[in-house]
């Protein structure tokens, strides 16, 4: 019984490493075709007119033949143009070659070689390669070659569906060149829809992903992640609109000595004592919004928190990064805080105002000793009057 369980247990957990891998390697796959996709346009032509090269040696039709070997020659020259990113002459190159083996494999095998169709195939290539190299009022040049387009595969339909061709194919030979041009038509439709849903797609989530930084950006400070003025304030305010759960407590920390540490250590070690300090009010006071007020100043909203045991808390904090120097380069730069406290009160109508009071009380702090917490114009572990 416990073999077959683990039968099929095993299994499923393959199937989702598995597909969790081929999803991987998909998204790869396409971000690399989206990124390098004229690259991969001339390669494909290249072994396209290789393909060809090789029908029509066997149908014995030199011409094409030597058109056939031309055409890779221009296509492996455009691969340098690729990779030194010259694009335009590649676009213009695709189209001229392939309108010009349309047409002059047509007038020589006539209409049922199927040739035609890689007028079609090239449809996909003008417009997406297109709309990458032209903006704006520009991009009227694909409306254009499209019709220019167009007019060829009218021309050639015109004149050599019922023409007698120079090179009379043998069925299965006919059947072959169709059956091939009818392939690279749908491949070409759906390669380049399917690049282009992805690349739209992709740019899609890019944008939102740098709308999100953006709007983190706004409410975060760079150097800590900490929530900014901006970010914080709201959160204070909305504490305070009636309705609201009303019990709360704002510590302002301000680090101690700061600048003597920047003078001393550099604004490096500086910055780094400022992400330590940070990490360590972090970890201690999970649950709470932090945010940097500006330089070496520290505000902390503690909700739910009243008096008492926002004392004790803030307390804790402070010997505990006293306890823990940070580490710079070899060295343990020591450093305190200085808190100012004050518990919401309805006599409050702003953020500020609170804010203010915890501020003046962490001043007096400054005042006083350093490194210790001001609360009510008390220490903390001074006896209540």
């Amino acid at each position: 019984m416990r073999k077959g369980l683990e039968r099929t247990t095993i299994p499923k957990n393959s199937e989702v490493h598995y597909g969790m891998k081929a999803s991987n390697i998909i998204g790869k796959t396409m971000h690399f075709l989206v990124h390098n996709s004229f690259l991969f346009t001339v390669t494909v032509m290249g072994v396209i007119h290789a393909t060809l090269l090789v029908i029509m040696w066997y149908a014995n039709v030199m011409p094409l033949v030597r058109f056939n070997v031309l055409s890779v020659v221009v296509y492996l020259f455009c691969i340098l143009l690729c990779k030194a990113g010259h694009i335009m002459p590649v676009y213009v190159s695709i189209l001229l070659e392939v309108t010009a083996y349309a047409v002059y494999s047509t007038s020589l095998i006539g209409w049922g070689g199927g040739s035609y169709g890689f007028l079609c195939s090239i449809v996909p290539i003008i417009i997406y390669f297109g709309c990458f190299l032209w903006k704006g009022s520009k991009r009227w040049a694909i409306v254009w070659l499209l019709i220019l387009n167009f007019a060829v595969y009218v021309y050639l339909y015109l004149r050599y569906a019922k023409a007698q061709p120079v090179y009379e194919l043998p069925f299965a030979i006919k059947s072959v060149l169709t059956i091939f041009a009818s392939f690279v038509m749908v491949f070409s439709v759906i390669f380049y829809n399917v690049v282009y849903i992805y690349a739209s797609e992709y740019e899609r989530v890019s944008l939102e992903k740098k709308n999100r930084q953006l709007s983190a950006d706004a409410r975060e400070d760079v150097l800590t992640n900490l929530l900014n003025r901006r970010g914080f304030l709201p959160l204070v305010e909305a504490l305070m609109k009636p309705g609201q759960a009303k019990h709360f407590c704002i510590a302002f920390c301000d680090i101690d000595n700061f600048k003597r540490i920047n003078d001393s250590y550099g604004h490096d070690c500086g910055d780094e004592v400022l992400r330590h300090i940070t990490k360590l009010i972090k970890k201690e006071m999970q649950g709470c919004d932090i945010c940097r007020w500006g330089g070496e100043e520290i505000i902390i909203l503690m909700r739910d928190y009243d008096m008492a045991v926002a004392k004790a808390k803030l307390e804790y904090v402070r010997g505990y990064v006293e306890a823990n120097p940070t580490s710079f380069f070899n060295k343990r730069i020591q450093a305190t805080l200085t808190i100012g406290l004050e518990e919401y009160r309805d006599s409050y109508h702003s953020p500020e105002e609170i804010i203010k009071v915890a501020d003046e009380r962490m001043y007096y702090g400054k005042q006083h000793g350093k490194n210790i917490l001001i609360y009510d114009d008390r220490k903390a572990g001074d006896e209540d009057v």
